[in-house]
């Protein structure tokens, strides 16, 4: 079975919901994973998903800030909510797939939203990067979030970290700046090793070639000198590795008429 998903930091769910339905009446993912939907779950649009046909929504919102969701073509068989360094702050939910979705073998997926952490790389000075710390940290000691042997498991989102050299547009001038600070790209890569992740697009994509999918607003044209950083992920499990055929940073994505920061990055399996 082919298992198409994408995963996109929005940036106001309600406020791009035209760019959305244009997204996905020209992908058709099989699930779309959004991050910071910015509403409370009753203002969800669910009637114009449904109108395209995602039927099946896993939502954790909250009013103004953050939240997660996860729209479907697809029946899940359960979902989940965790808390991490005990807010409740709308920044993770999980559902799993199985026989209702016509897979055999269950295959269990993860929406994150890392915290951004502010502007100052110091956890001492700056509360927001110490949040941010202390939230990779507990993602990294989560036993659900340790796929072993055969487990099929899918973790996405917006993770707020660009971990390797080539996943921003200048190494040397962004040490110093959140998102790619040698403590965040450690404690993400701790995370990754963990869980003994395969990071798809690194996977898939040499090391020595950039590759980003956010763009900052700062720019009043973003692709001058393309000043991008790689902070939307696609992990598999081991088990998943091989069944991975197609990746896709729909770049274009960030021309569209009052768009996110960040584009829609998508993995093809085969399940």
């Amino acid at each position: 079975m082919r298992f198409s998903l994408t995963t996109w930091n929005i940036n106001s769910v309600r406020l791009r919901i035209d760019l959305v339905a244009k997204f996905l009446k020209s992908a058709r993912p099989e699930v779309l994973c959004l991050q910071e939907t910015k509403c409370i779950d009753d203002a969800f649009p669910l009637k114009r998903f449904k109108r395209l046909g995602y039927e099946y929504v896993a939502l954790n919102g909250q009013k103004g800030y953050h939240g997660v969701a996860i729209v479907s073509k697809v029946p899940f068989e359960s979902k989940d909510i965790r808390t991490f360094c005990d807010k409740v702050d709308s920044r993770h939910i999980s559902v799993s797939f199985g026989e209702k979705a016509g897979i055999a073998q269950p295959l269990v997926l993860h929406n994150f939203y890392v915290p951004a952490g502010g502007d100052i790389p110091d956890p001492a000075l700056n509360e927001k990067f110490d949040h941010k710390l202390r939230f990779l940290d507990e993602m990294t000691a989560c036993e659900p979030l340790h796929p072993r042997g055969q487990d099929r498991h899918i973790l996405v989102g917006d993770l707020n970290v660009a971990p390797h050299e080539n996943d921003v547009w200048s190494h040397k001038q962004l040490l110093k700046v959140v998102s790619h600070t040698p403590v965040e790209t450690e404690k993400l890569k701790a995370a990754l090793a963990a869980g003994e992740w395969v990071d798809v697009a690194r996977d898939r994509i040499p090391m020595s070639e950039k590759v980003y999918t956010w763009w900052s607003y700062r720019s009043a044209d973003w692709t001058v000198g393309d000043r991008g950083r790689r902070l939307d992920h696609i992990w598999v499990s081991r088990a998943l590795k091989d069944a991975v055929s197609d990746f896709k940073i729909l770049r274009d994505a960030r021309s569209w008429e009052r768009p996110s920061d960040h584009v829609p990055v998508t993995v093809t399996l085969e399940v």
